[in-house]
């Protein structure tokens, strides 16, 4: 496939056209991205002549349902997990809250579980909290320079763990982590694996069916989607854990481990994800090889682009007196850098901010990462994240304004 027409990919993003976003350029994606025009269009639908319960009799209400429907067996079949593997629930942080509470009880006494210091909270925190229910958490701890080494996993690893949960890639230290070469370590020592994809997939949707991951988690609004968690766990699994939706619910995938009540509009318009997946392929490509190959080929095209984008970032950064997070290599990590300087990384975006630069500073919910590689949280780093649709002029722009402030 060609490289990544950026011209037409920005043009499937109404904030690119906004006026009142004019002069801004968006580094701070990695919080959430602009929102593709399929699922705008999608959820404006929904909201317009769909906003009734779906799947019943009338024409109206069973389109809803067909269009919920949709969403997750298109994005079931990109992923590489049966339609049956996946389910929406309100949020990334929920989805795994819940499932830790579905462990917990499932769980013996004497079970551990493992997590890493590389974490975001999200995937940390809810597992830790199974050490107050009497379970053993232990640690897989980043080195100095925020990398996890599958060795010091090893080493971990037991017949008394059941559970192990790890980040596909840092929301900070951003290195890509070897997802598929973890899962295989956990699987060989008996236990489950649980990857957090929230960082990673708005990179390219992953093949988790290839990763063998027993549960992948992401977040759709970083996906250029609505705000919905979208959560795969392989069938075994899912029927071993205790139903955590109502009685009556058991029977029915989707709903074991989404107690809330579905969004049904949000959910609809997550299809417009897959929509754009599919734009994206047909404008570069002129066959079908199958919703996995499609995906697959857009996640290469988007790395590809972002990997470009990154390294002119990278030797901007090395001029500056500044400590870069995570490797210095751009095709090892995702294309969010964050930064270590004497000003607090607060300070810092504010500054930025000022010379057209959206960015953030703070702690981003990784206390325990920036504890673990010696940073005070309270002084927070400085964070710029972008995507494929990021463009030549804005990474100038951004290179300029470092400049500046840094």
């Amino acid at each position: 496939m060609a490289e990544l027409d950026v011209d037409f990919v920005r043009a499937q993003f109404p904030a690119f056209s906004d006026p009142s976003l004019a002069g801004l350029a968006n580094f701070e994606n990695a919080g959430g991205s602009y929102v593709c025009t399929p699922v705008i269009d999608r959820l404006t639908r929904f909201y317009t002549s769909r906003k009734m319960q779906p799947y019943g009799a009338a024409a109206p209400t069973a389109a809803g349902g067909a269009e919920m429907d949709e969403a997750g067996a298109r994005l079931a079949a990109m992923l590489n997990v049966g339609e049956d593997e996946l389910s929406f629930g309100p949020s990334t942080t929920q989805n795994t809250y819940v499932l830790a509470n579905a462990f917990r009880q499932m769980m013996q006494a004497g079970d551990a579980v493992i997590v890493t210091n590389q974490d975001h909270e999200a995937n940390s925190g809810p597992w830790r909290r199974l050490a107050d229910e009497g379970f053993e958490v232990r640690e897989w701890r980043m080195n100095a320079a925020g990398h996890l080494d599958i060795a010091d996993l090893q080493a971990l690893l037991d017949d008394k763990v059941r559970l192990v949960c790890f980040p596909h890639c840092s929301n900070i230290v951003a290195e890509i982590n070897d997802a598929q070469a973890i899962v295989a370590a956990v699987h060989a020592a008996g236990a489950v694996a649980c990857v957090d994809g929230v960082s990673y997939a708005p990179h390219g949707l992953p093949d988790v069916g290839a990763l063998g991951a027993d549960i992948y988690l992401f977040s759709a609004y970083k996906t250029y989607g609505p705000h919905q968690g979208i959560m795969c766990v392989k069938r075994e699994l899912r029927d071993a854990l205790p139903n955590q939706g109502h009685w009556f619910n058991a029977d029915y995938p989707g709903k074991r481990l989404t107690p809330a009540g579905p969004d049904h509009a949000q959910i609809a318009a997550c299809a417009g994800v897959a929509d754009y997946i599919d734009i994206l392929h047909g404008h570069h490509s002129n066959d079908d090889p199958g919703p996995v190959a499609r995906a697959k080929r857009v996640h290469d095209l988007m790395r590809g682009r972002e990997i470009a984008l990154t390294a002119p970032v990278l030797d901007c950064v090395a001029e500056l007196d500044v400590q870069l997070l995570g490797p210095s290599d751009a095709a090892s990590r995702a294309p969010t850098i964050a930064l270590h300087h004497a000003r607090a990384g607060a300070d810092l975006a504010v500054e930025l901010a000022g010379q057209g630069i959206i960015c953030g500073g703070g702690d981003f919910y990784a206390i325990r990462l920036l504890q673990g590689i010696g940073i005070d949280p309270a002084h927070g780093v400085l964070r710029v994240s972008f995507t494929h649709y990021t463009s030549e002029g804005e990474i100038a722009d951004l290179c300029t304004a470092l400049r500046r402030v840094l």
